[in-house]
């Protein structure tokens, strides 16, 4: 079957980039020789999103080591890349068929942290920090390819008269800004969300950040701000529901508690990953406000003035993924909500109607998926006929 690989080792990852289009096995349910294949299954990818981890090792910028690891640890010198994923299931295991949740020809998106389910962290409810978790595309095998098998504890179902096909795919992304604009939530039920009548400022107005001011806006929020250096993101931001976007300067953090009544942000959401977004969200953050942490940075961090952090009573809370499986209920809940128009937002702010963001896999091209990456927030590798 066809699909896009990653082969790098310790030798070549500092000297290469990319993925490659290439044959590889197709993987196949055998109970006999692997007696977990029963709780599993084959599905055919009919979508797969392409989002910045992918762009992150794309450049050879990031996950590198879980990656390199994973390959020695296993005896293999390529993966399968790709986690987000909207696809039809062909085949299930014994005991998923005796389960009766799932079924050939059901449409499934899929939780990109595969979980063991049996570590303090997965007995406690929070499968999201698994202990000995892989990661679908990072550490297993992922769904740019013909076929995938997945376990059966990951899959979600997904109605696609209430969904359109190409939103569906960006499930488990959106799932991260719902994380994000709910990380204390205790259930599903968006009566109680936290963002109503709040000020909130969003710094990084990437794909997740104006999946967050969708969201927000979706949920309530009173006044929205973002922080954006680039002027395509900075016109979607605005376009998605954000009332103000500012450049990032050193006066950025002063801006934003101006805009929030001279108090600062209830909420600052840090989606960027740069150490000066961090300080900024810090000091934007208004006494007893939340600081919650998305994007990603590598090496040190020094908070000057730390007591005032703890003083003003701030809270700093790091979110990754998504919460099994409380996250997709109201994500489920957000985009087959037709009247909050966030699904006709994903559809014409993120995914550009289709217009140069949807990829046939036969016809990848290194030079057209890099193109991509630059130049559109999603991209949509298409696998499998709908």
């Amino acid at each position: 079957m066809k699909a896009l690989v990653l082969d790098v080792n310790r030798n070549t990852w500092s000297t290469t980039k990319g993925y490659l289009l290439r044959d590889v096995p197709e993987p196949k349910l055998d109970e006999k020789q692997d007696a977990l294949d029963a709780k599993r299954v084959l599905i055919e990818p009919i979508f797969g999103g392409v989002c910045g981890t992918d762009k992150g090792i794309w450049f050879r910028k990031a996950f590198k080591e879980s990656i390199l690891s994973t390959m020695e640890k296993d005896k293999r010198n390529h993966f399968v890349m790709g986690h987000e994923l909207l696809g039809r299931i062909v085949e299930v295991g014994s005991e998923v068929k005796r389960g009766g949740r799932f079924h050939v020809g059901q449409v499934v998106s899929a939780e990109s942290h595969i979980y063991c389910g049996v570590c303090p962290m997965c007995l406690s409810g929070d499968q999201h920090v698994c202990a000995n978790e892989r990661i679908i595309g990072v550490s297993s095998d992922g769904i740019f390819a013909e076929r995938v098998k997945l376990p059966e504890n990951v899959l979600w179902p997904t109605v696609l008269e209430k969904i359109r096909p190409e939103v569906a795919a960006v499930q488990e992304p959106f799932g991260n800004a719902v994380h994000v604009c709910t990380p204390s939530m205790a259930d599903a039920n968006l009566k109680n969300a936290e963002f109503r009548g709040k000020t909130i400022a969003v710094l990084g107005c990437g794909t997740i950040g104006l999946f967050s001011i969708l969201i927000a806006r979706a949920m309530g929020a009173r006044k929205i701000i973002g922080v954006e250096p680039n002027a395509k993101n900075k016109a979607k931001a605005l376009a998605c529901g954000a009332d103000k976007v500012i450049e990032p300067s050193e006066h950025a953090a002063e801006e934003i508690i101006q805009f929030c009544d001279g108090y600062g942000a209830d909420y600052c959401l840090e989606m960027s990953g740069f150490p000066s977004s961090l300080l900024t969200a810090i000091k934007a953050s208004r006494r007893g406000g939340h600081i919650a942490l998305f994007g990603l940075s590598s090496g040190d961090l020094v908070i000057p003035r730390f007591e005032e952090l703890i003083t003003a009573g701030k809270r700093v809370h790091a979110i990754v993924g998504r919460r099994v499986f409380g996250t997709w209920e109201i994500t489920k809940q957000l985009l087959e909500d037709k009247a909050n128009g966030i699904q006709d937002q994903v559809w014409k702010h993120i995914l550009e109607e289709g217009k140069g963001t949807i990829l046939p896999l036969t016809e990848f091209t290194p030079e057209r998926f890099e193109h991509n990456l630059s130049e559109h927030p999603k991209t949509l590798v298409a696998i499998n006929k709908l």
